[in-house]
This record gives C-alpha cells, sequence and structure tokens, in this order.
C-alpha cells in the first residue's frame, strides 16, 4: 500500500470519525433514559461498540471505492449518506424529535441503499461491507418508530 493509500484511508477513517461525533454531541440522556422503549430495545453499552464497527466497515468500503475510481458521484452519493447518518443524531436527541428523525432515517437508509447500488458495479466488496449497516439502520428505523409511536400519547415525543 502506498503513503498516498494510506493517507487516503485515514482521511476515509477521519470522515466517519467526523459523522459518529454526532452522537458524542448529542447523547441520550435523561430524555431518552425516560421514553418508553419496547422490551427488545438494545442496552445502551451496545450503541458504541457496534457503531464502531460499522464505521471501520463504512470507512473501508470507501475507501476501496476510491482506489478503482477515485472522486466523483458514487463518493458524492458515500457523503451524502455520511451527512444524513450525523443528522439522525441531532434531530433524535439534540431535538427530541423521534418523528423528525423516524422521516430523517427513510431519507437516510435510502441514502445507503443508494451508496450499496452505485458501489457495487465498482467494488462487490465494497458494497457488502455495507449490507450490515444497512441491516442495522432498519433495526434502527423499526426502533425509532416503535419509540415515537409509544411516547405520542405521554407526551415525550412529539408528532
Amino acid at each position: 500500500m502506498t503513503l498516498s493509500d494510506t493517507l487516503m484511508l485515514l482521511g476515509f477513517f477521519g470522515a466517519c470519525f467526523a459523522t459518529a461525533s454526532s452522537g458524542a454531541v448529542f447523547k441520550p440522556g435523561d430524555w431518552y433514559e425516560n421514553l418508553a422503549k419496547p422490551p427488545w430495545n438494545p442496552p445502551n453499552w451496545l450503541f458504541p461498540p457496534a457503531w464502531a464497527v460499522f464505521f471501520t466497515l463504512i470507512a473501508i468500503a470507501g475507501w476501496l471505492v476510491w482506489r478503482q475510481v477515485g472522486f466523483g458521484l458514487p463518493l458524492a452519493v458515500y457523503g451524502v449518506h455520511l451527512l444524513l447518518n450525523a443528522g439522525w443524531s441531532a434531530i433524535f436527541f439534540g431535538l427530541k424529535r423521534p418523528d423528525l428523525a423516524f422521516a430523517e432515517l427513510v431519507v437516510f437508509w435510502l441514502s445507503i441503499l443508494a451508496t450499496i447500488l452505485v458501489f457495487a458495479p465498482i467494488s462487490a466488496t465494497a458494497a457488502w461491507l455495507l449490507a450490515p449497516y444497512l441491516a442495522w439502520v432498519t433495526f434502527a428505523g423499526v426502533l425509532n418508530w416503535s419509540i415515537w409511536q409509544r411516547n405520542r400519547v405521554a407526551g415525550f415525543a412529539r408528532g
């Protein structure tokens, strides 16, 4: 691997770290702890290691595509999906709006699917690296919906 390859890989990890920082800025806190959640809600300790794995896969996937085609439409789609990823935490935890977060998550989910579709012809490996992430965000969407619905009447969640 060349120095350029190594620096770009570090750049992709940096972009993922910046995206992940949204979760550090907009923390769950007491508001989230007081929400009614389904019994299948994962324990809070699971989220940081799970996201560490997903962001590692996301960074490697972007880097693999960059190595094949450089910057262009596939990585523009990738960048949009990272912005939508960061936006979810700001909406759900920052604004305390599970309803708006769910709507954003639908667009976010579609952006992951679009990223997989534009990556697949370039690098099947990159596309497959994003599959567990898509599955997790699918689960997160169902969880987001469930939390929103369970808390509408209680007044904790708008919508």
